[in-house]
């Protein structure tokens, strides 16, 4: 590792001062990703901003009913927050099942965004990768990829976002508060993260002297029902072959509205919104749903070693939203067991 300053911010436009005097310093959080990066010698911050003494620690419900999590906030402590867990059970499942106690201690929400991909050749600096080193060449893609991109890849990188909730997050339409030296702005989930294209070494559209201050989550819907699922390797603490998080709402028969966000499949939350837009006004019945997300998966690219995600994504979707519509049927009859 090498060596670096440690700096302690105390305010948020402290933290922004000290990102524009030093254009390669990072901020800290938990550490619970970066600092891995750093033994391994993929990240090489001159400085560290620690920012776990800002203000940001808070989760308020708004007038409106919508939620601002503070991204100093951590996993645990978002995970169980009642208010969440009582709305939006996908989000709490996901963060739940994104890493052991002790890291979700640690972690926190706003740096659960910016997790880097676990790829082997990113995450071993002796080997070429265009996200870490540009046109130094993508060797997953003819190498080991089985648990990489099947959506929204390029022949420059092929890697997945590791984190669960972001996967969560997008399918409740989250913003990410953003603030810099010229005031704040809101970004959609998709307008946050992006995929490789031929530029891969850029995960966000975050600039690199600004901070996620907080994450904005609509009143969830009456009526609606929401879960995530996540399909792993063992069940402790693995990282995604493929998860869902989803959000639906039947009224009288009918889909009335649904949201599917995908994990493990792409560069980013994947949100599926050929499939979303195929079933509204359809009976929430294993058919359409098993019909929507196939054509969803016709714009899928599997390499050699992944192409079984395309039916393990098709299953676990059509299973995991026959089960959200069952409970939603049982809820409406008053049926909460």
């Amino acid at each position: 590792m090498k060596t670096f300053d440690y700096r302690t911010a105390t305010a948020v436009d402290d933290a922004l001062e000290r990102l524009a005097g030093d254009e390669n310093a990072m901020l800290l959080g938990g550490g619970t990703n970066l600092v891995d990066l750093m033994k391994l010698g993929v990240a090489a911050p001159s400085a560290l901003i620690d920012v776990t003494r800002l203000p940001l620690h808070d989760i308020d419900v708004a007038d409106d009913g919508a939620l601002r999590i503070g991204s100093g906030v951590s996993n645990s402590d978002l995970a169980v927050h009642p208010v969440v867990r009582q709305r939006y059970p996908v989000l709490s499942r996901a963060v739940l099942s994104g890493a052991s106690g002790q890291l979700r201690n640690m972690a926190t929400t706003g740096g659960n965004l910016f997790q880097r991909t676990r790829c082997v050749y990113f995450m071993d600096a002796s080997k070429p990768c265009n996200k870490r080193e540009p046109d130094s060449g993508c060797p997953a893609r003819n190498g080991e990829h089985r648990n990489l991109a099947i959506l929204g890849a390029s022949e420059a990188c092929v890697a997945t976002h590791p984190s669960d909730m972001a996967v969560a997050l997008s399918a409740l339409d989250a913003r990410i508060v953003v603030r810099g030296v010229d005031g704040e702005r809101k970004l959609e989930m998709d307008e946050f993260y992006r995929l490789p294209g031929d530029d891969p070494t850029r995960d966000n559209t975050v600039a690199r002297d600004e901070i996620v201050t907080a994450i904005e989550i609509p009143k969830a819907a009456d009526g609606t029902v929401s879960t995530y699922r996540k399909v792993r390797d063992r069940q402790s603490y693995a990282f995604a072959v493929a998860s869902i998080g989803a959000v639906l709402d039947v009224e009288d028969g009918i889909v009335r509205g649904v949201s599917i966000a995908l994990g493990g499949v792409a560069h980013r939350p994947w949100r599926a919104r050929t499939a979303e837009h195929a079933l509204l006004g359809t009976a929430p019945d294993e058919a359409s749903f098993r019909a929507a997300i196939t054509e969803e998966l016709h714009a899928a690219e599997p390499l050699r070693d992944n192409a079984f995600k395309v039916p393990l994504v098709t299953n676990l979707v059509t299973r995991t939203l026959v089960e959200l519509a069952e409970l939603g049927t049982h809820e409406e009859l008053g049926d909460r067991s």
